[in-house]
């Protein structure tokens, strides 16, 4: 073993998943966290004295987390309270309609038909043989595995997989496909947001995409307590493996010595010397020199401004909601998709006819009435990264005119929401970029626009040796468990590099 630990900058999951790795094979480790809590961009905000998730809200790829905690000695269930989720997502349009998404196929098959008709129904049947075929395809090849090149993607899967690699519509758009599939726009509109999880639109993602629709019927989990809680108890099974986790501790610089990164200087002149580092940030902030000038030397396969995903104006509210019946998960969506992202993409604004979600923390899978008191929600509509532009171009009156249009928009859905202005926070692509530095508030890393967008990912290996990447802005990419095998790929990379090293 080295005698200087690893350490691991940022304890969101991806440096969280790192730590229980490098933990189990008797690495020691220093998990270095600037904020006061773990979980990175699964944050938890306090008002009116409830926490409230400000982050990611769904737990999808079960068996990740349940190979972690396997790896930490323990079950998931004995980690966190996990409740699995019958009703996937509540969908409403301005349009007219409502539609619930379920765990059971055979129920999605009924409700579809009954919203759009018997056709629609085998049209979506014929998209889930599809998107399991393509999630079958690439999860060892490309998701579970180190970064490819199309050729490497090619040769794992072998002259067996070929045909499955072919069919899986890698040079289609996401959109494209869809349209091939429904006949129904709002089925498209609701299929299409999952571009969107990767802070994408739709128009230019990868049809590959559409395997989120399989992942999702793998398995929906809610968490009681909300997702930050997660984050929680991975960074107290690190603890107990041994990891010394450090709150409140900023890295400045990454140092380096002969030409390989050796340790960190933190914001207080304090130097640590390490066996290797772990950045769990995002890469973007490496070539800004945010880690001074070892990082920008360590950067690779960055981006800049014009690749970014999507950030997100959201607002967190203890409120009372009279009308629609919420569920946990619940999409409104506007009557112009197209304009929504051209507004994104092309204008850099706020949508002018946003999409809303919005997760009720407190509410089942399968509740349907309406609280007598007060909830804790999530609101949030899509906004560009645009938090380090000089002026801001989301200024106050802009971001006011979005904020009336979404909550015009729910009341038109049937949802009234009733809050104190004390009972609401609302976050800002600039706030988020404060939050995690040189990102100008991209929540996704790098948008997944066209084919070659799954292979300009970095990898797990910086330029420079000692120094590896983890996060949702590497590969596999950005979700929650996607960070995780980010943090294992990185941890697994590093071991192999200290056996070849003998320390």
């Amino acid at each position: 073993m080295p005698e200087s630990p690893v350490i691991i900058v940022g304890a969101g999951i991806g440096g969280l998943a790192a730590a229980l790795e490098l933990a189990a094979s008797g690495v020691p480790v220093e998990l270095l966290e600037r904020q006061n809590a773990p979980g990175g961009k699964m944050r938890q905000i306090a008002i009116a004295g409830q926490g409230i998730d400000a982050g990611p809200t769904v737990l999808t790829m079960r068996w990740v987390f349940d190979e972690l905690c396997d790896l930490a000695g323990t079950t998931l269930e004995s980690t966190v309270a996990l409740e699995p989720a019958s009703v996937l997502a509540r969908h409403a349009w301005l349009a007219g309609g409502q539609l619930d998404l379920h765990a059971e196929h055979g129920r999605n098959l009924a409700a579809i038909g009954e919203f759009a008709g018997a056709a629609e129904a085998r049209r979506y049947e014929a998209f889930c043989s599809r998107a399991k075929r393509t999630y079958q395809a690439l999860r060892d090849t490309f998701i579970r595995a180190s970064r490819p090149n199309p050729l490497s993607l090619v040769a794992r899967a072998g002259l067996r997989g070929l045909p499955d690699m072919l069919r899986i519509s890698p040079f289609g758009t996401l959109w494209g496909a869809l349209g091939e599939h429904f006949h129904d726009p709002r089925l498209r509109q609701l299929f299409g947001r999952y571009a969107t999880y990767c802070g994408s639109s739709p128009f230019a993602a990868p049809a590959t995409l559409m395997l989120i629709a399989h992942v999702e019927l793998e398995g929906v989990w809610r968490l009681r307590g909300g997702m930050h809680g997660l984050a929680q108890a991975l960074a107290a099974l690190a603890e107990a493996r041994g990891v010394r986790v450090r709150y409140g501790c900023e890295v400045q610089q990454l140092e380096q010595r002969g030409g390989r990164v050796t340790g960190v200087r933190l914001s207080d002149g304090e130097h640590l010397a390490a066996a290797a580092v772990v950045f769990n940030g995002d890469a973007s902030a490496l070539p800004q020199g945010l880690l001074g000038q070892t990082g920008v030397q360590a950067a690779r396969g960055t981006s800049g401004r014009a690749a970014r995903s999507l950030s997100a104006l959201t607002w967190n509210l203890v409120a009372r909601s009279e009308g629609f019946a919420l569920s946990h998960h619940n999409v409104f969506f506007s009557d112009d998709y197209a304009g929504e992202f051209a507004d994104l993409f092309e204008r850099s604004r706020l949508p002018r006819r946003p999409t809303v979600y919005i997760c009720a923390q407190d509410r089942g899978a399968e509740q349907a009435g309406t609280p007598t008191d007060t909830e804790r929600l999530l609101c949030l509509v899509n906004a560009p990264a645009v938090g380090d532009h000089i002026p801001d171009p989301l200024d106050p009156a802009e971001i006011e005119r979005c904020e009336t249009e979404t909550f015009r928009l729910l009341e038109r859905c049937g949802l009234t929401l009733a809050f104190e202005p004390r009972h609401c926070q609302r976050t800002t692509p600039r706030d988020w970029h404060r939050l995690f530095p040189g990102t100008g508030g991209a929540l996704y890393g790098q948008a997944s626009h066209g084919w070659q967008a799954s292979f300009s990912r970095p990898g797990t290996v910086a330029r420079l040796p000692g120094l590896y990447l983890a996060g949702g802005s590497v590969h596999p990419g950005p979700g929650v468990p996607m960070a995780a095998l980010s943090g294992r790929l990185a941890a697994r990379t590093l071991l192999r590099d200290l056996t070849s090293r003998g320390t």
